[in-house]
């Protein structure tokens, strides 16, 4: 079993992996109001979803990925390319259909005829920001050519590795209503994703807020980075700084050992998760100013974190209960660590 000594070691190890990260000379506060404009910078396109907006760059800040799932039409695309294009960094999107080749995402080699050499030409992953729009419309040997760049940050064509640049970031949606001629995600992909979000129907007030900001063209057009790449990275080098202490470590091993030990999953969170809501907690904690974990950090996170990774049992599955209502029944019977012990 995974204790926190072991979580800890695996999270020095990923870090090792690729570039070295920024030196952190952000301080707490300037890493919260980095986040604010942001926040209020997509906010201003996307009405009434701060929630989700929060999640986005709580992912961001802690270098994951993510998944946005809805029905048409509710902003999902919209959430994914206001994020990207808030940061004055690279981005590239990508309209994933049945005919996409892997090499459209990673690159391919081509032959020179003067200068009687292949030359790379990178794909559309090369970006800081990639916006994935509609994910589960390519093959599955598309959708694989994702593993290495979302998990290493890395791509490898014919036998020669190229370092994608930092940040990295992809942000991919899906519809899990219209099924036909879609390929769903493998667990393999699904737990790449450091968070899930779905944006849902938006309230009345902020739907007519809607009419009135979109009506006479997008505000998408007019939005303005806030921020750029190189500030982005040095946020997420400080937020990994964020002090996590051995209960509270703990404690996340823990909420993820439970997932794999309930009748009610038949399929538990990996050791990738575990990193993830690590990571996803130091970055909520630094959002609220705060240079370390408590538990209502890693709670705060939990749901988006871990419910697309596990899988119901088949009686759960017959009595319509969701992923979601079994993980808050696991917050919920998980010690939380004593005061004295964060």
């Amino acid at each position: 079993m995974q204790d926190a000594s072991q979580l800890a070691k695996t999270e020095d190890s990923h870090r090792m992996r690729g570039e070295s990260d920024p030196d952190p000379q952000l301080s707490l506060d300037e890493v919260h109001d980095l986040a604010a404009r942001i926040h209020e910078a997509v906010s201003s396109v996307i009405e009434g979803k701060s929630d989700a907006v929060r999640t986005a760059i709580i992912v961001l800040l802690a270098e994951g990925h993510l998944l946005i799932e809805d029905v048409p039409g509710v902003g999902k695309t919209m959430l994914a390319k206001t994020l990207a294009r808030s940061i004055d960094g690279t981005m590239r999107r990508i309209q994933f259909t049945p005919d996409l080749l892997p090499s459209d995402i990673t690159g391919v080699s081509v032959f020179n005829q003067d200068a009687r050499t292949f030359e790379f030409r990178p794909g559309a992953v090369f970006a800081n920001l990639v916006v994935g729009d509609e994910i589960n419309r390519a093959s599955p040997k598309t959708q694989s050519a994702l593993l290495e760049c979302m998990e290493e940050a890395q791509v490898t064509v014919d036998g020669t590795t190229y370092e994608l640049s930092r940040p990295f970031m992809v942000m991919a949606t899906q519809n899990p209503i219209e099924m036909e001629g879609t390929y769903p995600l493998p667990e393999a992909q699904r737990d790449r994703f450091m968070a899930r979000i779905s944006m849902g129907y938006p309230t009345a007030a902020a739907e007519l807020a809607m009419l009135d900001s979109h009506g006479a063209g997008s505000p998408l057009a007019r939005l303005r980075p806030v921020t750029d790449a190189t500030s982005v990275a040095a946020a997420i080098a400080r937020v990994a700084q964020v002090y996590a202490s051995p209960a509270l470590r703990q404690y996340v091993v823990d909420i993820v050992t439970a997932t794999r030990s309930t009748s009610a999953l038949r399929l538990g969170a990996s050791p990738r998760a575990a990193l993830g809501l690590l990571r996803a907690a130091r970055a909520n904690a630094a959002l609220d100013r705060r240079d370390h974990v408590i538990p209502e950090d890693v709670q705060r996170v939990a749901l988006p974190v871990l419910a697309h990774r596990v899988i119901l049992s088949a009686d759960q599955q017959h009595l319509r209960h969701g992923a979601g209502e079994v993980l808050e029944q696991l917050l919920q019977r998980v010690p939380v660590p004593a005061a004295s012990a964060r």
